[in-house]
């Protein structure tokens, strides 16, 4: 009986869709291409197809680089004993340059050979499982970063999610992106933004390891919050937010926000306060008890007739002005005048005969 069949060997170029004089870079433009294009989480309709395809792209690439490496390890060493011999006939010695230049290339590990490369004994790590780790982008693209040169593929760190004991294995080829700022409100009461206060915020966040775990760390985030503030003031905490492989952690930003207040409103440097006065003590003057912001009060005695709109300004009461060392807005006083709800028929009469004598 004769030997089975061997199965034809792939073409590794048509599977990568690169010529055969494509150097290490195209190759590896052409697997980031692809490997992104037929990632089985990008294709759930065809998933089997998907990872043949996946599989043979990976196969592939491994196989040009190793032979590409092969290729530029060879000229490397004839550059180098044609050196030695031109050294010889001149007489000169370049102990440097001979080191460069015979310096040794390791070939380009697989997702699997860097899994068994980084110390961790029996874990392995599938390309598929390699890939599925990677950081997604927020349309949920996968990104994927193929190593192009030697230096770029020993270039790598190791990472573990805080789920799992399997490293993390991912290329820091490429630059790492930051995340979008995470924006949150720090609500702060109108006292607290006239006086000043210190808030004390905190947070929790997912940080790496020096052993490449990521673990949960709680920290403390101290505002220190200055008088005169407003809501919309942004206070930001650089790098303070989780930390993931490929990325840099994001920045954290607090923006002022002014919690209701009962009896003040805040209008840019001043406030507002609503006061209720009777009607006869609108139209005949009054003595009235005015709260301040902060505690305490103070006496305010009025003459004039307290007409619908009639407002009173009370200078240095209102909220500090921070571009202004010092000074500080007004607390605007709107009168409000209490009607009564009944009235005989000779109230009525006198009113009447009273108002008229007036206009």
């Amino acid at each position: 009986m004769g030997d089975p069949p061997k199965s034809p060997t792939p073409n590794f170029y048509s599977i990568l869709g690169i010529s055969k004089t494509a150097s290490l870079t195209e190759i590896g433009k052409a697997y980031k291409s692809l490997v992104m294009k037929w990632h089985p989480d990008r294709n759930p309709s065809n998933k089997a197809e998907a990872e043949a395809k996946f599989r043979s792209i990976n196969e592939a690439y491994r196989a040009l680089s190793i032979k590409k490496k092969e290729e530029a390890n060879a000229g490397s060493q004839d550059k180098t004993k044609k050196k030695k011999s031109d050294d010889k006939e001149l007489h000169i010695s370049s102990p440097t340059l001979l080191s460069r230049t015979t310096s040794r290339i390791s070939p380009i590990p697989s997702p699997r050979d860097l899994s068994d490369s980084t110390g961790w004994g029996s874990t392995t790590t599938t390309s598929m499982d390699f890939y599925a780790s990677l950081p997604k982008s927020p349309r949920g693209a996968i990104n994927v970063s193929a190593p192009t040169t030697p230096k770029e593929a020993n270039s790598l760190s190791k990472m573990v999610s805080r789920r799992t004991t399997m490293p993390i294995i991912f290329s820091q080829s490429t630059a790492r992106r930051k995340p979008q700022p995470i924006e949150k409100k720090l609500k702060c009461t109108l006292e607290e933004l006239c006086h000043g206060c210190v808030k004390k915020i905190k947070i929790t966040r997912e940080v790496i390891s020096n052993t490449g775990l990521i673990v949960e760390e709680e920290e403390i985030l101290m505002i220190k919050v200055k008088p005169g503030w407003r809501k919309g003031t942004k206070i930001t905490f650089e790098g303070k937010g989780d930390e993931r492989p490929g990325t840099l952690p994001a920045d954290i930003i607090f923006a002022i926000d002014e919690k209701t207040h009962p009896l003040f409103k805040h209008e840019g440097d001043n406030l507002e306060l609503g006061v209720e006065v009777p009607l006869a003590q609108a139209l005949t003057g009054c003595t009235i008890s005015v709260p301040l912001l902060g505690g305490g009060d103070m006496t305010l005695s009025i003459d004039d007739i307290i007409y619908p709109g009639y407002e009173k300004f009370i200078p240095g009461q209102g909220m500090p002005k921070s571009k202004e060392d010092g000074r500080r807005g007004d607390l605007c006083l709107k009168f409000l005048v209490e009607l009564p709800t009944e009235l005989s028929d000779e109230q009525r009469i006198e009113v009447v005969s009273i108002l008229q004598e007036c206009f």
